[in-house]
């Protein structure tokens, strides 16, 4: 056979690139060592999972010492490809305690036989969780929440009253806060209910920021 000088010039390069990178393995520190795998601590499982954020779990559910105890509440919104689910609920060391529960199956009962999934839907749902949550605790008679729904803000703390509104937190998960999301609808149908949720219209569809600086927005409902 002819000797090609090509074929070992590329054998030579290769042995080169083979040398090269076991100087290299020499001088490169190996982090994941064994020491590093026997002190690993995995996360919760439900972190794993992609299901919840601990991080602003820990912001919702912690109470100060001085309080004792006192429960603190949370509308949870969450929506899956077929309804919406609402929920109020509040924290022990045992877990959630669930206080009510509504979806948007039940709208069917009240006239409303599909799209129950949609803005509109997701507003009946926190409406119906909203009056369902003050029957519950006897609350129903004194907070009537909006009379006439029109889309206008409102806020039931800003009227007189003996006693004070029922307060929850909006709890929405892993779901991103843009504007005009679906959640703004269970919201803004709680806080027409008569639950008081610190909340702002900015992310309310309809809503439209100041040109300049100085200058007043506008939402149109």
């Amino acid at each position: 056979s002819r000797f090609k000088p090509t074929r070992v010039l590329w054998s030579l390069q290769q042995l080169r690139g083979v040398i090269s990178v076991l100087f290299a393995m020499a001088l490169v520190k190996v982090l994941k060592n064994k020491a590093y795998f026997k002190r690993f601590q995995v996360k919760p499982r439900r972190r794993r999972e992609g299901k919840t954020d601990y991080r602003a779990r820990g912001k919702m559910v912690r109470q100060e010492k001085s309080k004792f105890n006192t429960r603190k509440y949370r509308l949870i919104v969450r929506f899956t490809n077929r309804r919406c689910i609402c929920q109020i609920a509040y924290a022990t060391i045992r877990g959630d305690m669930m206080v009510a529960h509504a979806s948007s199956d039940e709208l069917t009962k009240y006239g409303v036989p599909c799209g129950h999934k949609n803005y509109a839907a997701a507003y009946c749902t926190g409406l119906l969780i909203a009056r369902r949550v003050l029957k519950k605790f006897g609350l129903d008679d004194k907070f009537k929440g909006k009379e006439e729904i029109d889309g206008e803000d409102y806020h039931i703390e800003d009227e007189e009253s003996e006693q004070r509104p029922f307060k929850c937190i909006l709890d929405i998960g892993l779901q991103s806060t843009t504007a005009g999301h679906r959640m703004w609808g269970a919201l803004k149908g709680a806080v027409d209910g008569g639950l008081h949720i610190p909340h702002t219209n900015k992310k309310f569809p309809g809503f439209k920021p100041p040109d300049e600086k100085g200058q007043e927005p506008e939402y149109d409902a």
